[in-house]
């Protein structure tokens, strides 16, 4: 027993120490989900966009079927491709904006002197994405399941591991594109012309044809992957896969590649002017 009881106490202390870091994360999330929310203007954008231009698309044309989508209706895509660009805005657009500006506004550099560990902060960051991302692919669903009759997602423990796949993916590559941008007033221009080259050049828009140009090209990039995965969880096709194994092996290794990059060029203190 006196052998033992040095382990035992080990192990309480260890268990404490989790459990206040882990209060540490809620705490950090709700502060994060405070600073969302009460920005009401920046939260209407955020989850109002995907919905005002799933609205628009469904009118323009949304009822006709695509012989290259298994003969599903073309509304059933744009709900899925939105609930992908829904993911991708907040992880990855959002967060590297936010990062730059705190970083140039030295608020990163206070954290980094306060006791909160850097883990602690990048979890919390992650949850408060992967929970405004949540919220933002319920409003489609039932936007399109209300509005357009559009089925439920076929496969939806399939459709969760996709959302925090990606999640964790394009976190992690927001993180790495905020090391790149010197201040915060190239940080919205910047941030957004690579995001939504990247989104339309993916099929955001309009099914891309297999096999075509720009489908080999958006295939090397994770965006274009994001948006088959989705979309293959809603899909009830006859031998259709019930996880797309190969779009979130892609995105893993996209996100493996931006925690690498984080990690190397990741700063704290504003840039030298």
């Amino acid at each position: 027993m006196s052998q033992g009881q040095p382990l035992g106490i080990r192990r309480g202390a260890a268990l404490n120490e989790l459990t206040r870091d882990l209060r540490l994360v809620g705490r950090h999330v709700y502060y994060e989900q405070l600073s969302f929310w009460l920005n009401p203007i920046g939260a209407v954008f955020s989850i109002g966009f995907s919905v005002v231009f799933l609205t628009l698309l469904a009118i323009a044309g949304g009822t006709s079927k695509v012989a290259s989508l298994g003969g599903a209706p073309l509304i059933q895509y744009y709900v899925a491709s939105f609930c992908a660009y829904g993911v991708m805005s907040v992880c990855f657009s959002n967060l590297a904006i936010t990062l730059v500006i705190r970083r140039e506004n030295r608020q990163l550099m206070r954290l980094r002197l306060s006791p909160l560990p850097t883990w602690v902060l990048v979890a919390a960051t992650s949850l408060n994405a992967a929970i405004i991302s949540a919220v933002d692919i319920i409003v489609l669903i039932l936007i399109g399941s209300l509005a357009f009759h559009v089925t439920l997602p076929a496969q939806p423990f399939a459709l969760v591991l996709v959302v925090l796949i990606g999640v964790g993916c394009f976190s992690m590559m927001g993180v790495a594109a905020s090391t790149a941008i010197p201040n915060q007033e190239s940080a919205g221009p910047v941030v957004s012309l690579v995001f939504f080259v990247l989104v339309f050049l993916s099929g955001l828009y309009f099914p891309l044809a297999p096999g075509s140009a720009l489908a080999m090209i958006s295939n090397w990039f994770p965006v274009r992957h994001m948006i088959t995965a989705v979309f293959a969880t809603f899909s009830s096709q006859p031998g259709t896969a019930a996880f797309p194994w190969q779009d979130l092996l892609i995105m893993v290794i996209w996100g493996a590649v931006g925690a690498l990059v984080a990690l190397r060029r990741f700063r704290w203190e504003p840039r030298r002017r």
